[in-house]
């Protein structure tokens, strides 16, 4: 079904998706798959209910083929989208040439909405127009640009600079491909802008500290071909350059800092939210070799929630494991959202919640307690450091995402990193661990302008680095459980 409008003069047709109501069908008297008597013809119409008789739409005629079978109804005119300015009433809805906006998603027939009404075929008229996105697998044209399901693979990623100083690339690099503007008279959908930060939005981080990389040793992207990279301390992999190498144990420090994020931390009583059972931090006020990336969006028409693949990994694993040296990481969300299920009220979507409801920040300390969310790593004693609340972890899986990162390497062995460290957990660890791909989640309101603050950093002092790899974000028409669990399967 096509829909064909007339904005100042010039004619622009788009498609919506399809519309058939079916036919009567009738059980053959003697138990047969007959329909109908051979030969034998009626009145058909497949048009809404309603339509018929109205304008131009009119009823049609099918004949019953040799096989009992009805044939599809011919010489019938049904709704059509309404062509603007051409004196017809096309949707047959007893209005000539209206330019109306019945749905009241701010996009008029002329004005390019392809489903104004139910009678349009849509489904639900709010949800499609040109601010909306497409979405996969429903068989409509949801932006209105005349095709239907019509999901373009993210490409935006594929020629970046692996150090680019522009903070757009990191966008593209998690598959956010489409750009716009603040101006409210610019409904299309995408980032509006973006930024690299210390924590508490002020400075200017290390350029070492982000990176936008086709793998990471041989953790491969989501989606698209590349994927950013936030670290503590730098964001390579072992042969990586631009920016290079530094060992997350062995480099030294990046020496910046600033104040956390001040919503994220009011929000918590005045201190970072800590993992059950894990010792207090030694925080203080100042985040340790800080990034943060901001980014600025207008959310689809149609999008209740948005989805991004996450994978965190850091050398504080397995001795500094529910120690007061825990790096964090944070995925902070400001949406008008007041829905349910409702977000959360630090604004944090970077958080798991276990079947038992205790809440554990994403981090390190995934590991402890068999959560089940720490899975490159080695089985075995954790929390051997200084200070740190001692344990076991059995929920490693492998380490086939740490090969080639540089956390893949055998613990040097009994000698101290830095005075005063004890050394390892037993004589097989690894220089870190890493969740592996999880998948985090928040709840938006369509059309409206949201901010997403996604930030690593250091906690109590700036040895044992960690990152995260953000990819394959993703919009969704349906709301979801804000927080962050196992990686979803991928689209």
């Amino acid at each position: 079904m096509m829909r064909a409008s007339l904005l100042v003069g010039a004619l622009f047709v788009v498609a919506c998706g399809p519309k058939v109501t079916g036919a009567d069908t009738d059980a053959g008297v003697d138990g047969s798959t007959q329909t109908c008597e051979p030969g034998t013809s009626e009145a058909c119409y497949t048009g809404a209910p309603g339509t018929q008789g109205v304008g131009p739409c009119a009823e049609g005629t099918r004949t019953c083929n040799a096989d009992g079978q009805w044939s599809p109804c011919g010489g019938e005119v049904v709704p059509v989208g309404e062509i603007c300015a051409n004196t017809a009433d096309d949707n047959c809805n007893g209005t000539v040439d209206e330019d109306g906006d019945a749905d009241g998603d701010g996009f008029t027939v002329c004005g390019g909405d392809c489903c104004d009404t139910p009678n349009d075929g849509c489904g639900d008229p709010n949800l499609v127009n040109p601010g909306a996105f497409e979405a996969a697998g429903n068989t409509v044209d949801d932006d209105c640009d005349g095709q239907v399901d019509n999901i373009v693979a993210a490409n935006c990623d594929a020629a970046l600079t692996s150090d680019s100083a522009n903070a757009l690339d990191y966008a593209a690099a998690m598959d956010l491909c489409q750009t716009t503007t603040e101006n409210p008279g610019d409904t299309k959908w995408g980032v509006i802008s973006a930024n690299f930060t210390l924590a508490d939005g002020s400075g200017v981080p290390n350029v070492d500290q982000r990176s936008i990389r086709p793998a990471f040793g041989s953790t491969a992207v989501q989606s698209g071909g590349a994927f950013a990279v936030l670290s503590t301390g730098g964001a390579a992999a072992t042969g990586q350059t631009a920016p290079a190498f530094r060992d997350f144990q062995r480099s030294g420090v990046i020496g910046t800092s600033s104040g956390f994020p001040s919503d994220f931390v009011t929000a918590n009583g005045g201190t970072l939210p800590n993992s059950p059972g894990c010792p207090e931090l030694l925080a203080g006020t100042a985040a340790l070799d800080p990034v943060m990336l901001t980014l600025r969006l207008r959310t689809p028409t149609n999008a209740k929630s948005f989805s991004f693949s996450m994978n965190f990994m850091s050398s504080e694993y397995p001795e500094w494991t529910c120690s007061p040296y825990n790096d964090f990481f944070v995925a902070l969300l400001d949406s008008s959202f007041s829905g349910t299920p409702a977000n959360p009220a630090d604004k944090n979507l970077a958080f798991y919640t276990s079947p038992s409801s205790t809440v554990f920040p994403i981090g390190v300390n995934l590991a402890f307690g068999d959560t089940g969310l720490f899975r490159q790593c080695l089985d075995g004693a954790t929390g051997c450091g200084g200070g740190a609340t001692s344990g076991t972890t059995t929920a490693c899986e492998n380490t086939t995402e740490l090969v080639g990162t540089g956390m893949d390497l055998l613990n040097p062995g009994p000698q101290p990193v830095f005075a005063g460290e004890p050394g390892v957990c037993g004589a097989n660890n690894l220089l870190g661990g890493g969740t592996g791909w999880l998948t985090t989640t928040g709840n938006v309101v369509g059309g409206e302008i949201i901010t997403l603050r996604i930030a690593i950093w250091d906690v109590s002092d700036g040895f044992y680095d960690s990152l995260a790899i953000v990819d394959n974000f993703q919009w969704s028409v349906e709301a979801s459980e804000p927080g962050t669990v196992l990686n979803k399967p991928k689209h």
